[in-house]
Order: C-alpha cells, then sequence, then structure tokens
C-alpha cells in the first residue's frame, strides 16, 4: 500500500496562489502578511491538513518548542504525592492549547549532570521545576543561563533573582494552629516537613508564631519527609515523648493521614482526644475518617501559572518574578 504524500508548504503555497515565504510568514505568525492573504492561506492549510514541520520551525526560530518538567524526588514519592499530580495537571492544562511539548524529567542523586547537560543542550526553551531542596544542584544558578520557574520560594545560589510561583506556607500554617487554638487545644504540636525545602521550614515558622503570638508555649517537634509512614513514625514519638498534646499541626495532608494511624493505635479519638489540621486540601484530606481539617492551596492554579510565567519569560515578555497564590482553611471533622 502506497502511503499519500504529507502536505507540504510549497503544496500549500501552490494551493493558496501565493509564495513559498508568505505561508513561511504565516505558519509563523508574522502580522506583516495582508490579512486577506493570511486568511486565505489558513484555508489552504486547513484544506490540504498541512502541519507545520517542527524540526524546520526551531531551526528556524532557534527554539525546540519544547519545555521541560524536572521534579527532583523518586518516582515512587512522585506517583504517591498528590501535590505532584495536581501542579503538573496544571501545566499540562495551561500548554495544550500551545504548540509546546512537555517533556517530564523525575531526577535523582545521581542524574544530576546528565540532566544538566539536557537542559542546556538546546533540547528545551525553559524548565518547571516542581519540588526543590536546598541541595538540589543549584537549580536557582542554572536560571541565569536557562528559563526556569520553581514551584516554590527557591533555596540556594541564585535564588534571589529566581522566579516562582507559591502561597505563603507560614501564614497557612499560622491560620491552621489559630484554628485549633480557637477550639480549645493548648497543647498543640506539630509534624514538620523536611527542613532543606522552603515548605518545610515555613510551616514550621507559621506553627512557632502562631503559638508565641498566642502566649502558648509551643508543644514538641517531630519531622517527617511529606509521606503518610513519616507522619506515623512522627505522631508515635510525639505520643511518646506528651501525653498532653491535645493538637497536632502537620505539615501536609499525607502526614496527618500518617498521623490517624498512629492515633487509632495508641487509642487516641480525632478530635475528642486529639485534633488534627493538615496542608494541601489533597484527595487524603476527604477520604480519611473523620474528614481532615486543612490548608487549601491551589495546586492546579500553581502549575498553570508557573506555566503562564516561564512562556512569557521564553517569548521575551514581561513576567512577574514572584506570584503569591491564596490560601483558605477548610473546616471538617478533625477538630
Amino acid at each position: 500500500m502506497t502511503r499519500a504524500k504529507a502536505p507540504t508548504l510549497e503544496m500549500v503555497a501552490a494551493h493558496a496562489g501565493v509564495s513559498r515565504a508568505t505561508v513561511s510568514r504565516v505558519v509563523n505568525g508574522s502580522p506583516t502578511v495582508n490579512p486577506k492573504v493570511a486568511e486565505a492561506v489558513r484555508a489552504s492549510i486547513e484544506t490540504l491538513n498541512y502541519v507545520p514541520n517542527r524540526a524546520a520551525r526551531s531551526l528556524a526560530s532557534h527554539r525546540s518548542q519544547a519545555i521541560a518538567v524536572v521534579v527532583p524526588e523518586s518516582a515512587a514519592k512522585l506517583f504517591a504525592d498528590p501535590f505532584f499530580a495536581s501542579v503538573i495537571q496544571g501545566v499540562v492544562l495551561e500548554l495544550a492549547p500551545t504548540d509546546y511539548t512537555i517533556n517530564m524529567i523525575i531526577e535523582s542523586e545521581s542524574q544530576a549532570a546528565k540532566t544538566r547537560r539536557y537542559l542546556l543542550g538546546g533540547n528545551v526553551d525553559g524548565a518547571l521545576v516542581v519540588s526543590h531542596h536546598t541541595g538540589d544542584h543549584s537549580w536557582a544558578a542554572l536560571s541565569g543561563t536557562l528559563p526556569v520557574v520553581f514551584g516554590g520560594r527557591p533555596l540556594g545560589e541564585g535564588a534571589g533573582e529566581s522566579y516562582y510561583v507559591d502561597v505563603d506556607n507560614a501564614h497557612g500554617a499560622r491560620v491552621a494552629v489559630g484554628h485549633l487554638i480557637d477550639t480549645g487545644r493548648r497543647r498543640i504540636a506539630t509534624i514538620a516537613g523536611p527542613q532543606d525545602m522552603p515548605p518545610g521550614v515555613d510551616r514550621l515558622t507559621g506553627w512557632r508564631e502562631a503559638l508565641t503570638e498566642a502566649g502558648i508555649e509551643p508543644g514538641p517537634v517531630e519531622y517527617g519527609d511529606f509521606t503518610a509512614d513519616s507522619g506515623a513514625a512522627a505522631m508515635a514519638k510525639l505520643l511518646r515523648r506528651e501525653a498532653e498534646i491535645d493538637g497536632v499541626f502537620a505539615a501536609n495532608d499525607q502526614m496527618a493521614v500518617g498521623a490517624y494511624q498512629a492515633l487509632a493505635a495508641a487509642g487516641k479519638n480525632v478530635p475528642a482526644d486529639i485534633a488534627v489540621v493538615g496542608f494541601d486540601d489533597s484527595y487524603f484530606s476527604v477520604s480519611t475518617d473523620p474528614a481532615l481539617t486543612t490548608i487549601r492551596q491551589p495546586m492546579v492554579e500553581m502549575g498553570a501559572e508557573m506555566a503562564r510565567v516561564l512562556a512569557r519569560l521564553i517569548e521575551g515578555a514581561p513576567a512577574a518574578q514572584v506570584t503569591m497564590l491564596e490560601t483558605e482553611l477548610i473546616v471538617r471533622a478533625s477538630t
């Protein structure tokens, strides 16, 4: 069976009765083409089902029309954490109507040099870094060479000049702890996130500030890695350290769910004995019993805004260096 020849730029030009150069200008969005001529060319493109050659357009524009989404986490954590899925969903939805393709990079420590070579090798026009640790190979410094937008405030070299989209994590934590105080809790512990990540640092700061401002001595602190297992282990340690705890702020919903497991094993009732508040408002918060009070952050919108900012940077258009999205307290049965 002989396959039909794919339509070419020359075929479109002949069909529209214009030069090849005119078709090329229309395809590349040039404003110099007469509107009636451009309309005729677009009609011919649709009639012939012509698809522009991406490689040729990349050579002409010096762009790859590709964006990397970099997740410096293990594949297991990526696929288990709804935060990543929601942010990536926002990126995909925002870029779907555009010509950009998305290259996903799940980056482990051993792949750092390989990832850097790929990003700087002309394979992508920019990168979105969805999760960021202090020791992540100076991603912020890379932004001096390649357009980079972070999901969350970056740390380390070059962080002060980086573009990022975030929520006020410290404020969200203060609201969460303030809610526990308003419900009468006075011995409030926290399961903090990793201290090499801005959300872990900032949410711990907000917990401490809320208690100090209320004149309440901060309760004990244990640390997790944003997974349910680490939340369970941290909660068990908290219970062994202090029997008087009556409230817990967990730095994300997964660790709050893990805390539920440890509390149940210890014979503690939520919220009668210990009230629990999480952070994210992921599907974990409504799949628990009792349903989890949490701080909602707009994770899908975060991904979409990251993509919008990066597209502006690639196009050379003005873009806000820092975009802060709103959080919201969602009260459910755990408090």
